[in-house]
């Protein structure tokens, strides 16, 4: 095809997009305000939707035309608006992804102790029944039984039994299945205790007592049968993270309850809107905490080739780590 023939067909095709960049790059330079009253007629007539394909149709006008040897100005023509569109589409992808590492490094610790109140009363209401629970159970060690039935009970021995060559559940032998397993069930906690804060605070209240009397029963329970190393030495390495992510979990929900408890002088609805964002970035960033421990949980934590004492050691550093990272995370950068 001539050169003539070729620019005539999808000269219209490179306009749209070279006015959709231009219309994205003013956007971009007044922050979405000023330039979207001074967007023609011509720059609307490429909707978002079409972005995508008509990228890849000038990639493939770029390719043939560099292939039939065409005039230089209209190989840097299409390459340019190739560039652009490249560094406009994929350069957005790559700043949501450094938006989120930021998150992760410095705005998720600011968050936690900007709401250090309601992470309290988290921590509270999850490890004051936890521990209360763990103490009932090694004075009065029947206790256990009106929590749960023999045959749960025998299922608790059975996954911490210490001729186990593995420790914990094992629905698959597979790690990776283990992996997605406890992947499932850590966010299915999460967002049990996160989203049921929306009935007045008081399903977070529930779940966070009720995940604390769970685990704290248990613990008790396998400790007082005499199968307290291989129970503390599974869970001290995947610990600090799922369990401080409960209780940020309930923070989070308390935080939406709250503000239908007490909207002040605003509308139930505003007070709710307004606690939104800060109640999911604390979901958010608790979610990543429950990834990383079912990581743990299905590659490390079951192990017995290592003693005990080396995944005390590794627990015990993971709990100065997670201390640490909400102390002293985001204090040197800029809010």
């Amino acid at each position: 095809m001539r050169q003539t023939a070729f620019e005539e067909r999808h000269r219209a095709e490179w306009q749209r997009f070279e006015d959709w960049l231009e219309r994205n790059d003013r956007l971009r330079k007044s922050k979405g305000k000023k330039a979207q009253g001074e967007v023609s007629t011509s720059e609307q007539s490429l909707p978002d939707s079409e972005v995508p394909g008509t990228y890849r149709h000038v990639c493939q006008h770029l390719a043939l035309a560099r292939d039939r040897q065409y005039s230089p100005q209209l190989v840097d023509r299409l390459n340019r608006l190739a560039l652009r569109g490249h560094h406009l589409l994929y350069g957005a992808r790559v700043g949501h992804a450094r938006g989120a590492l930021e998150f992760l490094l410095a705005g998720f610790p600011r968050l936690v102790r900007e709401e250090w109140r309601l992470v309290l009363a988290g921590i509270v209401l999850f490890f004051g029944p936890l521990i209360a629970l763990f103490l009932a159970v090694q004075w009065h060690p029947d206790f256990v039984h009106r929590l749960f039935e023999p045959h749960v009970l025998a299922q608790f021995q059975e996954m911490y039994n210490p001729s186990n060559e593995r420790l914990g559940m094992r629905q698959s032998d597979d790690n990776v299945a283990m992996f997605g397993f406890y992947i499932w069930n850590n966010v299915k906690i999460g967002f049990q205790t996160f989203a049921t804060g929306i009935a007045f605070g008081l399903g977070s209240v529930f779940y966070l007592v009720s995940n604390g009397v769970y685990i704290g029963a248990v613990a008790g329970y396998v400790t007082d049968i005499g199968y307290g190393t291989p129970f503390w030495s599974f869970v001290s390495g995947h610990s600090a993270l799922e369990l401080t992510a409960i209780a940020i979990s309930g923070a989070a929900g308390l935080r939406m309850g709250g503000a239908l408890v007490a909207p002040g002088a605003r509308s139930r609805k505003t007070a709710l809107v307004e606690a939104a964002k800060p109640a999911l970035r604390l979901a958010y960033g608790a979610a990543l905490m429950f990834l990383g421990a079912a990581f743990i949980e299905a590659f490390w934590s079951p192990l017995t080739i290592f003693p005990p004492a080396s995944k005390y050691a590794a627990g015990i550093g993971m709990w100065c780590m997670v201390i640490a990272y909400f102390v002293f995370g985001g204090r040197g950068r800029a809010a």
